[in-house]
């Protein structure tokens, strides 16, 4: 599904207005599951996009983060292409910048929408930039961006603006250590020193339990009371993935959680999701 959610900044030919450039940003959503593991995967897809969209390529430049995530650009003749991904929400954030009139934005939407496997691409603006030929009202930075429609992306701020009764963070993390998940003891090291990492008090003993007469569910389950709340996770012998979740009534960093059990378990990836109880 292809969202055009398109903002213009004012009709140019009417009003006698001449814009340098043009700038799209756009919003993959459940993208493919390993859409954006691989660097150069991003990479080729979004060279790809310049292509089809009879960009000239000029260079580009990757880096991927650790323990996952992707950034890059795509410099062409009439600007830019540049890209974000969150690979634990099957998402990435994609900007393309034009000053040409010959980009073909439809087909490099288009191929990233392919590329990545999305389900759900969303416009989330369109924008006319450098508007000259008239003088352009001025406006105060520090108003402009009190006025803008922005929303929190750190999740203490959504914490303490929502002041819910706790959060609760699901983790599942790929491809981990087959000799960590299976050592009970390793499991119960993780939590005491996941507890120490974020500063939530263990109440009583880590119960790590072997269950599952079936081989697709069989492995460990932990549960760890804390006076917060409470730690529990399944660790799936089939396929070597830890299921975590951390419920507290106390704030804690999730994404901070996700990579100390990613970089503890030796996993590949993670997947996350994020819930504010109220």
């Amino acid at each position: 599904m292809l969202n055009k959610n398109l903002k213009f900044t004012g009709d140019i030919q009417d009003n006698g207005f001449f814009a340098l450039g043009r700038q799209v940003t756009i919003e993959y959503y459940e993208c493919g599951a390993a859409a954006f593991l691989d660097v150069d995967r991003v990479e080729n897809a979004l060279l790809k996009a310049a292509k089809d969209s009879g960009a000239t390529i000029i260079s580009s430049s990757f880096h991927q983060f650790e323990p996952q995530g992707v950034s890059g650009v795509v410099v062409i003749a009439e600007s830019h292409f540049t890209i974000h991904a969150w690979p634990e929400h099957d998402y990435a954030a994609v900007d393309i910048f034009t000053c040409g009139d010959n980009i073909n934005l439809e087909a490099a939407i288009e191929s990233m929408k392919s590329s990545f496997e999305s389900e759900n691409v969303v416009i989330s603006s369109d924008q006319n930039r450098g508007i000259i030929s008239r003088p352009i009202a001025q406006q105060k930075i520090g108003q402009a961006l009190k006025n803008s429609n922005s929303h929190p992306i750190s999740w203490k701020k959504e914490y303490e603006h929502k002041n819910p009764w706790g959060v609760l963070s699901s983790i599942d993390l790929y491809d981990s250590d087959p000799d960590i998940i299976r050592d009970a003891g390793k499991i119960k090291r993780f939590v005491h020193e996941l507890c120490d990492k974020i500063d939530m008090k263990r109440f009583g003993d880590c119960q790590v339990v072997h269950f599952g007469e079936d081989e697709r569910v069989e492995g460990f389950s932990m549960t760890q009371l804390i006076e917060t709340s409470l730690i529990s996770a399944h660790f799936a012998n089939a396929d070597n993935t830890v299921y975590l979740d951390v419920f507290s009534c106390k704030f804690y960093d999730p994404r901070e959680v996700a990579e100390f059990a990613i970089a503890f378990f030796k996993g590949r990836h993670y997947k996350m999701q994020i819930a504010l109880r109220q």
